[in-house]
């Protein structure tokens, strides 16, 4: 079982920011920058590529939505994503909020209390749109 999977059964605490039946955001706790935001399935799949396609789909349009309110909340010149997969054997779609290509980088990271994250993952419900 992923950690991934074991924030979704609630076994792990997490910032969550959007939800559905399907997929949930939330913030990395251990960020690029300031709203880095993980999107994943509820489903425990490894690879990208092996959702089916239509999952596939629906995950890419839950993170745009996640985005969309991101961009909202974080001020930047443009959100990021990035699908890397190596850290934890689970689909998750990196958002990150961009002010330079460096930001892109996963050996910089930012600290945040957990007061500023529990202000940042509300104030992206707030904008987010289901």
């Amino acid at each position: 079982m992923s950690i991934f999977t074991k924030i979704i059964n609630g076994d792990l605490p997490a910032y969550k920011v959007a939800e559905n039946e399907e997929f949930l955001a939330f913030l990395d706790i251990n960020p690029n920058t300031k709203g880095h935001t993980l999107c994943i399935p509820k489903q425990e799949v490894d690879k990208l590529f092996d959702l089916d396609e239509e999952a596939y789909m629906r995950l890419m349009a839950f993170s745009r939505k996640v985005a969309m309110a991101l961009r909202k909340t974080v001020e930047c010149k443009r959100i990021g994503l990035s699908v890397i997969g190596l850290e934890v054997p689970h689909v998750h779609v990196h958002l990150i909020p961009l002010q330079k290509m460096e930001d892109t980088r996963f050996d910089k990271k930012v600290s945040l209390s957990e007061g500023e994250f529990k202000d940042l993952a509300k104030a992206i419900q707030d904008n987010y749109e289901a």
